[in-house]
Protein backbone atom coordinates (compact mmCIF):
# COMPACT_ATOMS: atom_id res chain seq x y z
CA UNK A 1 0.00 0.00 0.00
CA UNK A 2 3.12 2.15 -0.90
CA UNK A 3 1.06 5.04 -3.02
CA UNK A 4 -2.32 5.09 -1.30
CA UNK A 5 0.48 6.45 2.49
CA UNK A 6 1.91 9.01 0.72
CA UNK A 7 1.47 12.56 1.11
CA UNK A 8 -0.76 14.61 -1.00
CA UNK A 9 -2.17 18.10 -1.38
CA UNK A 10 -5.40 19.26 -1.48
CA UNK A 11 -6.73 22.53 -1.95
CA UNK A 12 -4.48 24.35 0.74
CA UNK A 13 -3.98 21.40 3.10
CA UNK A 14 -1.04 18.71 2.71
CA UNK A 15 -2.45 15.20 3.88
CA UNK A 16 -0.52 12.19 5.48
CA UNK A 17 -2.47 9.75 3.83
CA UNK A 18 -5.26 9.33 1.29
CA UNK A 19 -8.19 7.38 2.84
CA UNK A 20 -10.76 9.88 3.17
CA UNK A 21 -14.28 9.13 5.04
CA UNK A 22 -16.94 9.59 2.64
CA UNK A 23 -19.32 11.92 3.26
CA UNK A 24 -22.51 8.99 4.76
CA UNK A 25 -26.22 10.17 6.24
CA UNK A 26 -26.10 8.52 9.20
CA UNK A 27 -29.19 9.90 10.77
CA UNK A 28 -28.00 10.59 14.23
CA UNK A 29 -28.44 14.19 15.27
CA UNK A 30 -30.03 15.82 18.63
CA UNK A 31 -33.32 17.55 17.96
CA UNK A 32 -32.99 20.42 15.19
CA UNK A 33 -30.97 19.02 12.91
CA UNK A 34 -27.95 19.58 15.61
CA UNK A 35 -24.88 17.75 15.85
CA UNK A 36 -24.68 15.87 19.09
CA UNK A 37 -22.23 13.98 21.30
CA UNK A 38 -22.90 11.11 19.97
CA UNK A 39 -21.63 12.94 16.41
CA UNK A 40 -18.88 14.18 18.00
CA UNK A 41 -17.44 10.94 19.38
CA UNK A 42 -17.95 9.34 15.59
CA UNK A 43 -16.28 11.91 13.70
CA UNK A 44 -13.33 11.82 16.30
CA UNK A 45 -12.63 7.93 16.37
CA UNK A 46 -12.53 8.56 12.52
CA UNK A 47 -10.15 11.53 12.80
CA UNK A 48 -6.18 10.58 12.02
CA UNK A 49 -3.12 12.98 11.86
CA UNK A 50 -3.21 14.16 8.25
CA UNK A 51 -6.41 12.54 7.30
CA UNK A 52 -9.80 13.73 5.51
CA UNK A 53 -13.06 13.55 6.42
CA UNK A 54 -16.22 14.37 4.81
CA UNK A 55 -19.24 15.15 6.71
CA UNK A 56 -22.88 13.31 6.73
CA UNK A 57 -24.95 15.52 3.68
CA UNK A 58 -26.01 18.88 5.61
CA UNK A 59 -29.01 20.46 4.64
CA UNK A 60 -28.96 24.62 3.40
CA UNK A 61 -32.34 24.86 4.62
CA UNK A 62 -35.57 22.68 6.18
CA UNK A 63 -37.12 21.97 3.05
CA UNK A 64 -33.61 20.27 1.60
CA UNK A 65 -33.97 17.47 4.16
CA UNK A 66 -34.09 14.17 2.79
CA UNK A 67 -33.99 12.38 6.11
CA UNK A 68 -35.02 12.57 9.55
CA UNK A 69 -32.25 13.33 12.29
CA UNK A 70 -29.81 14.34 8.98
CA UNK A 71 -27.82 17.70 10.10
CA UNK A 72 -28.38 21.08 9.25
CA UNK A 73 -26.65 24.17 8.65
CA UNK A 74 -28.95 27.18 8.77
CA UNK A 75 -29.50 28.07 12.65
CA UNK A 76 -26.57 29.12 15.09
CA UNK A 77 -27.47 26.06 16.96
CA UNK A 78 -26.44 23.98 14.36
CA UNK A 79 -23.11 25.65 13.77
CA UNK A 80 -22.54 25.55 17.55
CA UNK A 81 -23.09 22.04 17.43
CA UNK A 82 -20.84 21.63 14.10
CA UNK A 83 -18.43 23.76 15.70
CA UNK A 84 -17.56 21.06 18.89
CA UNK A 85 -17.40 18.64 16.37
CA UNK A 86 -14.54 20.13 14.13
CA UNK A 87 -12.68 21.58 17.48
CA UNK A 88 -12.40 17.16 18.30
CA UNK A 89 -11.01 16.44 14.67
CA UNK A 90 -8.52 19.31 14.68
CA UNK A 91 -7.42 18.05 18.45
CA UNK A 92 -6.34 14.88 16.07
CA UNK A 93 -4.79 16.57 13.62
CA UNK A 94 -7.27 15.97 10.82
CA UNK A 95 -9.00 18.04 8.20
CA UNK A 96 -12.60 18.28 8.05
CA UNK A 97 -14.95 18.96 4.87
CA UNK A 98 -18.79 20.27 5.46
CA UNK A 99 -20.92 18.11 2.37
CA UNK A 100 -23.36 20.43 2.00
CA UNK A 101 -26.79 19.58 0.26
CA UNK A 102 -30.62 20.50 -0.56
CA UNK A 103 -32.87 17.20 -1.21
CA UNK A 104 -35.32 19.18 -3.55
CA UNK A 105 -37.48 16.37 -4.79
CA UNK A 106 -35.93 13.51 -2.65
CA UNK A 107 -37.43 15.65 0.69
CA UNK A 108 -40.57 14.88 1.85
CA UNK A 109 -43.13 16.98 3.56
CA UNK A 110 -42.71 15.00 6.62
CA UNK A 111 -39.38 16.17 7.13
CA UNK A 112 -40.03 19.70 5.79
CA UNK A 113 -42.52 20.79 8.02
CA UNK A 114 -45.49 19.89 5.79
CA UNK A 115 -43.86 21.78 2.67
CA UNK A 116 -44.16 20.32 -0.43
CA UNK A 117 -41.05 19.44 -1.64
CA UNK A 118 -39.45 21.85 -4.97
CA UNK A 119 -37.39 20.11 -8.25
CA UNK A 120 -36.70 21.63 -11.47
CA UNK A 121 -39.89 19.78 -12.77
CA UNK A 122 -42.69 18.39 -11.57
CA UNK A 123 -41.53 14.45 -11.84
CA UNK A 124 -41.88 12.47 -8.80
CA UNK A 125 -39.08 10.17 -7.37
CA UNK A 126 -39.66 6.34 -6.94
CA UNK A 127 -37.08 5.89 -4.15
CA UNK A 128 -38.19 6.53 -0.71
CA UNK A 129 -37.98 9.04 2.41
CA UNK A 130 -36.47 8.00 6.17
CA UNK A 131 -39.66 9.66 7.87
CA UNK A 132 -40.64 9.96 11.79
CA UNK A 133 -44.27 7.85 11.68
CA UNK A 134 -46.80 8.27 14.81
CA UNK A 135 -45.22 6.19 17.03
CA UNK A 136 -41.84 8.26 16.44
CA UNK A 137 -40.11 5.23 14.92
CA UNK A 138 -38.03 5.92 11.49
CA UNK A 139 -40.26 4.62 8.79
CA UNK A 140 -40.00 4.75 5.09
CA UNK A 141 -42.62 6.90 3.11
CA UNK A 142 -43.23 7.13 -0.69
CA UNK A 143 -41.91 10.44 -2.22
CA UNK A 144 -44.58 12.98 -3.64
CA UNK A 145 -44.93 14.93 -6.85
CA UNK A 146 -42.53 17.86 -6.16
CA UNK A 147 -43.47 21.60 -7.19
CA UNK A 148 -41.36 23.25 -9.90
CA UNK A 149 -39.20 25.82 -8.98
CA UNK A 150 -39.95 29.45 -10.23
CA UNK A 151 -37.03 31.15 -11.78
CA UNK A 152 -37.51 33.41 -9.39
CA UNK A 153 -36.78 31.36 -6.69
CA UNK A 154 -33.64 29.75 -7.63
CA UNK A 155 -31.33 33.00 -6.54
CA UNK A 156 -33.37 32.38 -3.53
CA UNK A 157 -31.83 28.96 -2.76
CA UNK A 158 -28.31 30.07 -4.42
CA UNK A 159 -28.34 32.45 -1.18
CA UNK A 160 -29.10 29.79 1.03
CA UNK A 161 -25.98 27.87 0.03
CA UNK A 162 -24.28 31.33 0.25
CA UNK A 163 -25.01 31.41 3.71
CA UNK A 164 -24.69 27.92 4.89
CA UNK A 165 -21.44 28.21 3.52
CA UNK A 166 -20.78 31.50 5.48
CA UNK A 167 -22.00 29.71 8.55
CA UNK A 168 -19.72 27.12 7.83
CA UNK A 169 -16.48 29.01 7.90
CA UNK A 170 -18.35 30.60 10.79
CA UNK A 171 -17.99 27.12 12.72
CA UNK A 172 -14.26 26.66 11.83
CA UNK A 173 -14.97 23.89 8.41
CA UNK A 174 -11.57 23.37 6.84
CA UNK A 175 -14.34 23.56 3.37
CA UNK A 176 -16.90 22.66 1.73
CA UNK A 177 -18.23 20.08 -0.75
CA UNK A 178 -21.50 20.51 -2.91
CA UNK A 179 -23.22 17.44 -3.10
CA UNK A 180 -24.15 17.30 -6.87
CA UNK A 181 -24.67 13.87 -7.03
CA UNK A 182 -27.24 10.61 -5.57
CA UNK A 183 -30.48 12.29 -7.68
CA UNK A 184 -30.34 15.28 -4.97
CA UNK A 185 -31.16 18.90 -6.32
CA UNK A 186 -28.06 20.10 -8.54
CA UNK A 187 -27.84 16.75 -10.00
CA UNK A 188 -31.60 16.97 -10.60
CA UNK A 189 -31.19 19.91 -12.33
CA UNK A 190 -28.29 19.02 -14.78
CA UNK A 191 -30.10 15.65 -15.91
CA UNK A 192 -32.17 15.68 -18.64
CA UNK A 193 -34.52 12.56 -17.45
CA UNK A 194 -35.46 15.10 -14.27
CA UNK A 195 -35.17 17.82 -16.24
CA UNK A 196 -38.06 19.14 -18.54
CA UNK A 197 -37.64 22.79 -18.01
CA UNK A 198 -37.99 25.30 -21.16
CA UNK A 199 -36.14 28.59 -19.81
CA UNK A 200 -32.35 29.14 -19.06
CA UNK A 201 -32.31 26.53 -16.32
CA UNK A 202 -32.96 23.47 -18.35
CA UNK A 203 -32.75 22.46 -22.23
CA UNK A 204 -28.92 22.60 -23.43
CA UNK A 205 -26.32 21.33 -20.98
CA UNK A 206 -25.01 24.57 -20.26
CA UNK A 207 -28.70 25.63 -19.12
CA UNK A 208 -29.07 22.60 -17.56
CA UNK A 209 -25.40 23.13 -15.08
CA UNK A 210 -26.35 26.58 -14.47
CA UNK A 211 -27.75 26.08 -11.15
CA UNK A 212 -24.75 24.22 -9.66
CA UNK A 213 -22.48 26.63 -10.97
CA UNK A 214 -24.40 29.93 -10.29
CA UNK A 215 -24.05 28.09 -6.80
CA UNK A 216 -20.50 27.06 -6.91
CA UNK A 217 -19.63 31.12 -8.16
CA UNK A 218 -21.49 31.87 -4.76
CA UNK A 219 -19.60 29.90 -2.27
CA UNK A 220 -16.23 30.25 -3.55
CA UNK A 221 -16.84 33.72 -3.30
CA UNK A 222 -17.33 33.26 0.70
CA UNK A 223 -14.45 31.02 1.01
CA UNK A 224 -11.77 31.59 -1.67
CA UNK A 225 -9.66 29.53 -3.92
CA UNK A 226 -8.94 25.92 -2.58
CA UNK A 227 -11.50 25.17 0.25
CA UNK A 228 -14.36 24.13 -2.37
CA UNK A 229 -15.38 20.81 -3.65
CA UNK A 230 -17.98 19.18 -5.77
CA UNK A 231 -19.16 15.62 -5.86
CA UNK A 232 -20.48 13.77 -9.02
CA UNK A 233 -22.38 10.73 -9.34
CA UNK A 234 -21.89 10.61 -13.49
CA UNK A 235 -23.31 6.79 -13.77
CA UNK A 236 -25.47 7.10 -10.76
CA UNK A 237 -29.63 6.21 -10.99
CA UNK A 238 -30.11 6.44 -7.42
CA UNK A 239 -33.63 8.59 -7.21
CA UNK A 240 -34.88 7.87 -10.40
CA UNK A 241 -32.05 9.61 -12.69
CA UNK A 242 -31.33 9.59 -15.69
CA UNK A 243 -29.12 11.39 -18.50
CA UNK A 244 -29.90 10.76 -22.59
CA UNK A 245 -26.15 11.81 -22.94
CA UNK A 246 -23.91 11.38 -19.92
CA UNK A 247 -20.39 11.35 -21.03
CA UNK A 248 -21.65 15.04 -22.75
CA UNK A 249 -22.98 16.23 -19.44
CA UNK A 250 -20.70 15.49 -16.86
CA UNK A 251 -17.47 15.98 -19.72
CA UNK A 252 -19.13 18.87 -19.77
CA UNK A 253 -19.12 20.26 -15.86
CA UNK A 254 -15.55 18.62 -15.30
CA UNK A 255 -14.15 21.28 -18.28
CA UNK A 256 -16.19 23.84 -16.67
CA UNK A 257 -14.69 22.79 -13.15
CA UNK A 258 -11.14 23.60 -14.63
CA UNK A 259 -12.05 27.28 -14.40
CA UNK A 260 -12.12 26.69 -10.70
CA UNK A 261 -9.26 26.64 -8.21
CA UNK A 262 -11.01 23.71 -6.50
CA UNK A 263 -10.30 21.54 -3.43
CA UNK A 264 -11.06 18.59 -5.14
CA UNK A 265 -14.06 17.26 -7.31
CA UNK A 266 -15.55 14.18 -5.84
CA UNK A 267 -16.66 11.33 -8.39
CA UNK A 268 -18.62 8.06 -7.18
CA UNK A 269 -18.13 5.20 -9.63
CA UNK A 270 -20.17 3.45 -11.21
CA UNK A 271 -20.09 0.23 -9.31
CA UNK A 272 -22.17 2.03 -6.68
CA UNK A 273 -25.48 3.55 -7.84
CA UNK A 274 -26.86 5.23 -4.36
CA UNK A 275 -26.85 2.14 -2.14
CA UNK A 276 -26.89 -0.39 -4.52
CA UNK A 277 -23.69 -1.93 -6.36
CA UNK A 278 -23.71 -3.46 -9.48
CA UNK A 279 -21.23 -4.16 -12.48
CA UNK A 280 -20.11 -1.36 -14.63
CA UNK A 281 -21.06 -0.88 -18.64
CA UNK A 282 -19.00 0.81 -21.13
CA UNK A 283 -21.61 3.71 -21.35
CA UNK A 284 -21.10 4.27 -17.76
CA UNK A 285 -18.44 7.74 -16.77
CA UNK A 286 -16.01 7.14 -14.27
CA UNK A 287 -12.61 8.60 -12.66
CA UNK A 288 -10.56 8.01 -15.44
CA UNK A 289 -12.88 9.31 -17.83
CA UNK A 290 -13.62 12.86 -15.50
CA UNK A 291 -9.49 12.54 -15.33
CA UNK A 292 -8.66 13.24 -18.94
CA UNK A 293 -10.80 16.61 -18.78
CA UNK A 294 -10.43 17.60 -15.35
CA UNK A 295 -6.95 18.78 -14.21
CA UNK A 296 -7.52 18.94 -10.69
CA UNK A 297 -7.35 16.58 -7.71
CA UNK A 298 -10.19 13.94 -8.02
CA UNK A 299 -11.25 11.73 -4.98
CA UNK A 300 -12.81 8.37 -5.90
CA UNK A 301 -15.37 6.57 -4.04
CA UNK A 302 -17.34 3.24 -4.78
CA UNK A 303 -16.93 0.17 -3.09
CA UNK A 304 -13.63 0.23 -2.59
CA UNK A 305 -10.96 -2.48 -0.68
CA UNK A 306 -7.27 -1.31 -0.37
CA UNK A 307 -6.18 -3.11 -2.83
CA UNK A 308 -8.46 -1.62 -5.49
CA UNK A 309 -7.81 1.78 -3.84
CA UNK A 310 -3.98 1.17 -4.26
CA UNK A 311 -4.61 0.51 -7.69
CA UNK A 312 -6.46 3.59 -8.63
CA UNK A 313 -4.16 5.71 -7.23
CA UNK A 314 -1.07 4.13 -8.43
CA UNK A 315 -2.62 4.47 -12.34
CA UNK A 316 -3.15 8.04 -11.69
CA UNK A 317 -6.99 7.90 -12.21
CA UNK A 318 -7.56 9.26 -8.59
CA UNK A 319 -5.58 11.07 -6.09
CA UNK A 320 -7.43 9.75 -3.02
CA UNK A 321 -9.97 7.11 -2.27
CA UNK A 322 -13.30 7.70 -0.06
CA UNK A 323 -14.03 4.78 2.09
CA UNK A 324 -17.84 4.45 3.25
CA UNK A 325 -19.35 1.17 4.59
CA UNK A 326 -16.13 0.13 5.72
CA UNK A 327 -15.00 3.00 7.76
CA UNK A 328 -18.44 3.03 9.57
CA UNK A 329 -17.28 -0.57 10.95
CA UNK A 330 -13.49 0.69 11.57
CA UNK A 331 -12.90 3.98 13.18
CA UNK A 332 -8.77 3.22 12.37
CA UNK A 333 -9.48 1.99 8.55
CA UNK A 334 -6.28 4.14 7.27
CA UNK A 335 -4.13 2.15 9.68
CA UNK A 336 -5.70 -1.23 9.26
CA UNK A 337 -5.33 -0.75 5.59
CA UNK A 338 -1.30 0.64 5.91
CA UNK A 339 -0.65 -2.75 8.16
CA UNK A 340 -2.97 -4.98 6.26
CA UNK A 341 -5.13 -5.84 9.44
CA UNK A 342 -8.08 -7.92 9.31
CA UNK A 343 -11.73 -5.41 9.04
CA UNK A 344 -14.43 -5.45 10.85
CA UNK A 345 -17.51 -6.55 8.93
CA UNK A 346 -20.22 -3.80 9.37
CA UNK A 347 -24.08 -3.97 10.18
CA UNK A 348 -26.12 -2.68 7.61
CA UNK A 349 -29.29 -2.50 9.51
CA UNK A 350 -27.45 0.11 11.76
CA UNK A 351 -26.45 1.96 9.00
CA UNK A 352 -29.45 4.97 9.34
CA UNK A 353 -30.57 6.33 12.60
CA UNK A 354 -30.52 5.01 16.02
CA UNK A 355 -28.31 4.92 18.83
CA UNK A 356 -24.63 4.40 19.46
CA UNK A 357 -25.38 0.73 18.11
CA UNK A 358 -23.54 0.32 14.58
CA UNK A 359 -22.12 3.76 15.14
CA UNK A 360 -19.74 4.65 17.76
CA UNK A 361 -19.50 1.12 19.26
CA UNK A 362 -16.98 0.15 16.43
CA UNK A 363 -13.27 -0.57 18.24
CA UNK A 364 -10.17 0.30 16.80
CA UNK A 365 -7.64 -2.38 17.02
CA UNK A 366 -5.47 -0.20 19.35
CA UNK A 367 -8.55 0.01 21.89
CA UNK A 368 -9.29 -3.73 21.78
CA UNK A 369 -5.54 -4.77 22.21
CA UNK A 370 -6.01 -2.22 25.06
CA UNK A 371 -9.42 -4.34 26.50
Amino acid sequence: MGKLFSRTQVGRFELQHRVVLAPLTRMRTDPGNVPGDLMVEYYTQRATEGGLLITDATAVSPLGIAYVDAPGIYTEEQVRGWKRVIEAVHAKGARIFLQMWHAGRQAHPANTGGITPVAPSALRSLEHAAIRDDSGQIAEAELIVPRPLEKAEIPGIVDQFRHGAELAKRAGFDGIELHSANGYLFEQFLLDGTNHRDDEYGGSIENRARFLFDTLDAVVSVWGAGRVAVRLSPSGTYGTMSDSNPHATFGYVADRLNQYDLAYVHVIEPRIRGIVEQETTDVDVTSKDIRRIYKGTIIAAGGFTGESAEQIVTDGHADLVAFGRMFISNPDLPERLRTGAPLTRYDRSTFYGGDARGYTDYTSRADAVAA
